[in-house]
């Protein structure tokens, strides 16, 4: 049953209601070219190759540096963010070698799903509202979502190039909707100032990814090696991944705005599955393709495929210094993947040591 229309809300006043009901945290407003110069930084940071084999990026950066560059008729853009702050401190399996480490973000359901239909249900009450064309985005088009938010007063890019919020820390999912409406916008976040003299971020990186100025050299950072790159893993940052296998959260673990972060706040489709908060290293890398989708079905990891995951776990197992799990990474030295089959080798060889001192304590 329809609700009733509040006519004494303005029509700001109503979406940010409706966001709310629809379970955002944060809904802030801007003009749609209010983010434009950081489409030139984007432009800069392409050129310099810090994308690595995200072509994709590249390949639409005409649209990627400003929403009207997108859409021509875009007037304003309504930046939203769904929390997803956990309940745990995502360092705590920091030194459990035998288990994967999985990013936050991805052990719940997938966000794409869940944001995406809370952004077109919002959208369909704007247009019963105020009958006009919108479009809705959320990560998987060439809309830069973190540079909107900041202007749209939801937070600011942090040194380690995430938004930042006061009241929910890092932990937002980003959505924008695009529209011809002409909205008032909202004061924007002043940019980095809140971030002071910390260097938190900087300092947690495992591979020294976070650049000087606001910027990550992805192909030196976790998330990207774990999740984006498939070819193999740079064997000079093979060690410092430790026991991440998909994504990597310590720039934000350690940050002291995430402390004002509520769990309570997460979206319940958000909320971790258990096979996914502490996976054994064993259990992940004696998967079959059927094992792993179904394992990961609904969930964001699945995107990356089983072999992907494999060669992370198997780096992950090489940096374990577990005997133990030399019996897991032995199959795979014939894997007809010939990123697999390396990967278990130089796993295997940094196991090598530990393998022999087993077999010689018994």
């Amino acid at each position: 049953m329809a609700r009733p229309v509040d006519r004494s809300q303005t029509l700001k006043e109503a979406i940010r209601a409706e966001a709310e009901r629809l379970g955002f945290v944060a809904c802030g407003f801007t003009r749609a070219d209010a983010a434009d110069a950081a489409g030139l930084a984007i432009r800069r940071w392409l050129e310099a190759g810090h994308h690595g084999t995200m072509d994709w990026m590249e390949a639409r950066a005409d649209h990627r540096v400003s929403p009207t560059a997108l859409w021509a008729g875009a007037k304003s853009a309504i930046a939203l963010g769904m929390s997803y702050a956990p309940a745990s401190d995502p360092m705590v399996l920091a030194d459990e070698a035998e288990r994967g480490r999985i990013s936050v973000y991805a052990q719940g359901g997938d966000y794409h799903k869940t944001v995406k239909k809370a952004l077109k249900a919002l959208a369909r009450f704007i247009v019963g509202r105020s009958p006009s064309e919108l479009k809705v985005f959320v990560d998987t088009a060439p809309v830069m979502e973190k540079p909107l938010a900041q202007a749209a007063g939801i937070g600011w890019q942090g040194k380690h190039t995430n938004l930042v919020s006061r009241e929910h820390g890092s932990w937002l999912f980003l959505g924008v909707i695009l529209t011809e409406l002409e909205l008032e916008p909202d004061e924007p976040a002043t940019d980095g100032v809140h971030c002071g003299t910390c260097t938190r971020c900087l300092d947690a990186c495992p591979t020294q990814a976070i650049g000087p100025s606001h910027r990550i050299d992805a192909r030196r950072c976790i998330s990207y090696l774990t999740i984006e790159h498939d070819g193999p893993i740079p064997v000079e940052l093979r060690e410092a991944m430790g026991n991440h296998i998909y994504g990597c959260d310590d720039c934000l673990a350690v940050c002291p705005w995430n402390r004002f972060a509520e769990a309570a706040a997460a979206n319940k489709a958000f909320l971790p599955r258990a096979e996914l908060t502490a996976p054994q290293l064993a259990d992940l890398l004696g998967l079959d393709d059927a094992a792993f989708r179904e394992m990961f079905a609904g969930s964001p990891i699945k995107r990356i495929g089983r072999n992907r995951m494999v060669r992370n776990c198997l780096v992950a197992a090489g940096n374990s210094g577990s005997a133990a799990l030399a019996a897991s990474v032995e199959p795979h030295l014939s894997d007809p993947d010939p990123v697999i089959a390396e990967a278990a080798s130089w796993a295997m060889s940094r196991l090598q040591e530990r393998v022999s001192e087993a077999m010689q304590a018994g």
